[in-house]
């Protein structure tokens, strides 16, 4: 009898996670339950935080083979192998984010391109950051793209010129998009006076269909034509849109925007926190690359601001310089944060419609950064 209970320890020894899990796996798991619970009970980027952390909390117990797309019943490696490397989720994402997206404020004031191309200098600045820091110019290009504040471009960028980071940059990514309020309005004080604060702007004229349409189209063989790495994102952005403007493809814009978005989303979100194995994930690089990306997140607010405040010199209806901020994507997030300070500022001074120009025009400006990026380092 002992002797039978004698080997049915030592077989549970072998095949139970309980004698293999580290430290590292442990904290793991805690950090998986962290980025939950600010997901469930604080509201930051649910929809990604909870795959996320579930995926990271799964990827981190011993002996299941979850993440190996070479073992039985890997099906996190498989989705990071053959939909995430592959480049295939986040392109499908841009697909869906384009069929939910209005051009039409960017249209009406199509000076807000400047600012949506502005904000992109704190991908720059964390990129030359990050060389001095030691990185790779491959993976500090990686680094430097979370100041988009756009997390599938983030993970498309990251996924091409480092791989190895995946975890870390999407973290930080969508970490620095959900705390967007608390990051934003300190940048926009910074660098703007009360008297800019309050600087009220004249209303929006309306825009035809026949600009939503042409718009896509004609951005599209720009953009491809300047930057062709760009394609691949801002290509399916585009086509999204279109099919959301056109009036006649409504059921593929519903598609686009909800049954595909969402199983991508799940998808995308699993993965990555499959790559946030204790092995890779806790290393002084992750706290760098932490560090780095509030630098580049914060200076691309400041970035739009300050431009928009040098516009101002030559324009004759001046713009508020707070919706330059709103330059750095998280859209609708970002204009939001706007349209409070400027009402805190003025009740009636309104400026959601105005900084929605900016921040559409930022997911573009991103998209074409990461292009540039990837012809420039790949």
């Amino acid at each position: 009898m002992v002797d039978l209970i004698s080997a049915f320890f030592e077989i549970f020894k072998t095949t139970s996670g309980i004698f293999d899990i580290s430290i590292g796996n442990i904290a793991m798991i805690l950090v998986g339950l962290i980025l939950i619970y600010l997901a469930v009970y604080k509201g930051f980027e649910p929809l990604l935080l909870v795959p996320i952390g579930f995926g990271a909390i799964l990827s981190n117990i011993p002996l299941t083979g979850i993440s190996d797309p070479d073992a039985i019943g890997g099906v996190l490696g498989i989705f990071l192998k053959y939909m995430i490397a592959n480049e295939i989720v986040p392109c499908l994402i841009f697909m869906g984010i384009g069929a939910l997206t209005d051009f039409g404020p960017l249209l009406a004031n199509p000076k807000t391109f400047i600012l949506g191309a502005a904000a992109q200098i704190g991908v720059f600045i964390a990129l030359v950051g990050s060389i001095f820091l030691g990185f790779t110019p491959q993976q500090a290009g990686s680094i430097g793209i979370i100041g988009g504040a756009d997390g599938p471009t983030t993970i498309y960028v990251t996924t091409v010129l480092a791989p190895e980071l995946l975890g870390a940059t999407a973290v930080a990514a969508y970490s620095y998009m959900s705390l967007v309020p608390l990051i934003l309005p300190p940048a926009i004080m910074l660098t703007t006076t009360k008297a800019e604060r309050k600087i009220k702007m004249v209303q929006m004229r309306v825009v035809s269909q026949k600009e939503k349409v042409a718009f896509p189209i004609i951005a599209a063989i720009v953009a491809g034509l300047l930057v062709p790495k760009a394609i691949p994102l801002v290509g399916m952005l585009f086509v999204g849109n279109l099919f959301r403007e056109t009036g006649v493809t409504q059921r593929l814009a519903k598609g686009a925007s909800e049954e595909l978005l969402n199983i991508v989303t799940i998808i995308l979100g699993l993965s990555v926190g499959s790559t946030m194995d204790a092995a890779n994930f806790l290393n002084i690089q992750t706290i760098k690359i932490l560090i780095l990306g509030v630098i580049a997140f914060f200076t691309a607010a400041c970035g739009g601001v300050i431009v928009a405040k040098i516009m101002n010199l030559f324009l004759k209806e001046k713009i508020n310089p707070m919706i330059g901020a709103a330059g750095v994507s998280a859209v609708p997030m970002s204009a939001r944060v706007v349209q409070k300070m400027g009402l805190k500022e003025d009740p009636q001074n309104h400026l959601l419609m105005h900084a929605m120009g900016p921040n559409v025009a930022g997911v573009i400006g991103t998209a074409v950064a990461a292009g540039v990026l990837i012809a420039s380092l790949a």
